[in-house]
């Protein structure tokens, strides 16, 4: 394999733009990007980002896949990844995670992750959390899961919402092992 490939799925928690974020930070690496987006996540594409926000996102990916067929190449241990970032991702998802409930490619692409001991970055999207919420949380990281919650760091100042999504969607990067693309500003102490 020459290139490294990444499985992006979109689950239907608030905060869209952080997929789409993450996409398009991932096209300036040498990197193939994989999509798979839920039934949910599409509406909540076009709520939040805009009525044709599904249609480029798919367009970025060099290959979506279907979220129901289980059958897919992603669905496979075989199918070599640098790993997959869940952005955002639901209670519902991390649930279903969390419990090896692979009904759909989403969660089944995940739960192929953590078999093979590949990188699984999961941004939840929740506020306040309940127990049931932080026991998922804490028997994905026992599984290897790492979770990113999307809370924007301050020590950078950003300026607008674009420049707190643009360092959510560069940790998310980092986070799978993948070289952060250059423009990410560094913590310099």
């Amino acid at each position: 394999m020459s290139v490294e490939r990444v499985i992006v799925g979109v689950s239907g928690a608030s905060g869209a733009i952080l997929a789409v974020r993450i996409v398009e930070r991932l096209l300036e690496l040498p990197v193939e990007v994989h999509l798979v987006v839920s039934p949910a996540a599409e509406r909540t594409l076009k709520h939040e980002v805009g009525p044709d926000a599904l249609a480029r996102l798919e367009t970025m990916a060099h290959q979506v896949h279907d979220f129901s067929n289980v059958g897919a190449s992603i669905a496979s241990g075989s199918f070599n990844t640098a790993g997959m970032i869940v952005a955002p991702c639901s209670m519902s998802s991390l649930a279903a995670i969390a419990n090896g409930f692979a009904g759909n490619l989403l969660i089944r692409s995940a739960d192929v992750q953590l078999k093979e001991r590949r990188r699984l970055v999961l941004l939840p999207r929740e506020a306040p959390l309940h127990l049931g919420h932080l026991r998922n949380l804490c028997t994905v990281v026992e599984l290897g899961a790492i979770i990113l919650p999307p809370v924007p760091a301050f020590y950078h100042r950003p300026r607008s919402m674009a420049e707190a999504v643009d360092h959510i969607a560069s940790k998310a990067i980092d986070l799978v092992g993948l070289p952060v693309p250059a423009q990410t500003p560094e913590w310099q102490g």
